[in-house]
């Protein structure tokens, strides 16, 4: 199974911040995405955003040359056990490179950075008809919580 070389975001580095925006629009565009695609100001938009964020965490998978997938994820601080946590907001990996163990590299390399900083917890949200992802996640150890909770959300 071939897989990716998994490398953090350079925000002074182009082609990253090229491939984030890529990237990002082709998720919204995906199934499992949502919304309306990026504008380029959009874009321009989300790569400040995400530049000016002090707890920001991206990785991007690169097979051949090619950005094949991103995970973002942003670190936080867990007031139940006075500790950093990390959560993951975005996983996404190209059609055509999925199934080559890709996503399961951005996660190892993200739970290698939390446990790296200290940190309590990894957490994320997954669709419930996301049934390969969540596969992945119960193979990496994740479980639904105890007492289940609800991801609830207001758009302002």
């Amino acid at each position: 199974m071939a897989g990716a070389k998994i490398i953090h975001c350079d925000f002074s580095e182009p082609k990253h911040l090229e491939a984030i925006a890529t990237l990002i629009n082709t998720y919204i565009d995906d199934e499992m995405g949502e919304g309306e695609l990026l504008t380029e100001l959009g874009q321009e938009d989300l790569i400040a955003g995400l530049k000016n964020h002090p707890k920001i965490i991206i990785m991007l998978a690169v097979s051949k040359g090619t950005f094949a997938g991103l995970l973002v994820a942003f670190e936080n601080f867990s007031t139940f056990t006075a500790k950093p946590m990390i959560n993951v907001h975005d996983v996404f990996v190209l059609k055509k490179y999925r199934s080559r163990g890709i996503g399961r590299q951005l996660m190892n390399h993200l739970i290698t950075e939390a446990r790296n900083r200290n940190c309590s917890r990894v957490t994320l949200e997954v669709r419930k008809d996301n049934f390969p992802a969540q596969n992945l996640y119960i193979d990496l150890g994740f479980d639904e919580t105890d007492p289940e909770m609800f991801y609830w959300r207001k758009y302002l």
